[in-house]
């Protein structure tokens, strides 16, 4: 089979498109052939070395679709779905291939109303984005702040919509509001973070949200200060060096909560249980992703060094 390997960590230079032979399933294992395959920041991290645990050489790759090739009678010729899991694509091969395999459990039943390349785009961002919102308690009602545009922060806008919950999103750059609000999306210009709690009452009818998820890992501190009392903030990044000011005493006066939220604690298994509820969302109406590119996998190592540049759309392997 044709798949992407990387020998050594520290840049994308190790990369190549290789002819390796097809795994072979277990008995309790399914062999997945990959019809669609995301490319996500975390694909490039892994191979700039930023993960400790990385081994090689490895197929990276953490999100696919596709259909059961070989595996229990009941899976065998269905429409899956699957990836995001502790390990897959940093010290298990991952799904930057024509096939994969992984556990028979370890897979979902592709949602009707996603295609393959659509179900690709959604793993790390939409599991990600579940996690910080039911570890956070969003639900219908809760006022919610999202600071951020990318990826993850609108599969949480649309995860948070369809439960019903009151959702305002926050982003630096001008550029970004102006397409979210294009989209209906109610979104505000952040400044300076001494203005982000009056900002927050602005758009929350002088009450302030009771959640914030802040996705680029920059807003702690001024998000802390823009808590209602009892407020929880959901955090998936960090400064490189790790660290943050910020004041106990305002979190402990209010009364609050940090979560922190991180999609490779979870088992390959655990995230199809997490991809079958979001399935059920997309079936129930939740709109489906709409902004990708599609490439063949013979573009990939191309397709890497792109996505590495940074750009807001979502890149799929076809292979």
């Amino acid at each position: 089979m044709q798949a992407l390997q990387f020998s050594a960590t520290g840049s994308l230079d190790s990369l190549q498109l290789r002819e390796l032979p097809t795994p072979e399933p277990a008995a309790d294992e399914v062999l997945v052939e990959v019809r669609a395959t995301g490319i996500n920041p975390s694909d490039i991290k892994n191979l700039l070395g930023l993960f400790p645990y990385t081994s090689t050489p490895r197929i990276p790759g953490r999100d696919f679709a596709g259909v059961v090739i070989s595996g229990p009678p009941e899976l065998k010729g269905k429409a899956v779905w699957g990836g995001t899991g502790k390990g897959f694509g940093f010290y298990h091969d991952g799904c930057h291939a024509q096939y994969v395999v992984v556990p028979a459990n370890a897979v979902a039943l592709l949602p009707e109303s996603l295609s393959f390349a659509q179900a690709a785009t959604c793993g790390v961002p939409f599991i990600t984005a579940w996690d910080a919102l039911e570890r956070s308690q969003v639900q219908a009602g809760t006022r919610f702040l999202i600071i951020g545009g990318g990826a993850v922060a609108q599969a949480a806008h649309a995860l948070a919509k369809a439960r019903g919950a009151e959702v305002v999103l926050a982003a630096r750059r001008a550029e970004a509001v102006q397409e979210l609000q294009a989209q209906g999306i109610s979104a505000f210009q952040l400044t300076e973070e001494a203005r982000l709690p009056e900002q927050a009452l602005e758009h929350f009818q002088q009450q302030a949200p009771e959640v914030i998820f802040d996705t680029t890992g920059f807003w702690l501190a001024a998000a802390i200060n823009s808590l209602d009392t009892f407020g929880r903030v959901a955090i998936i990044a960090a400064p490189k060096d790790g660290l943050i000011s910020l004041s106990p005493l305002d979190l402990y006066r209010r009364g609050g909560s940090i979560i922190g939220v991180n999609s490779l604690l979870y088992s390959l298994e655990d995230c199809a249980q997490i991809l079958t509820q979001i399935g059920a969302a997309f079936d129930a109406g939740l709109p489906a992703p709409s902004e990708f590119i599609e490439l063949p996998l013979s573009e990939a190592v191309a397709a890497y060094h792109q996505v590495s540049k940074g750009g807001s759309e979502k890149m799929v392997l076809i292979p």
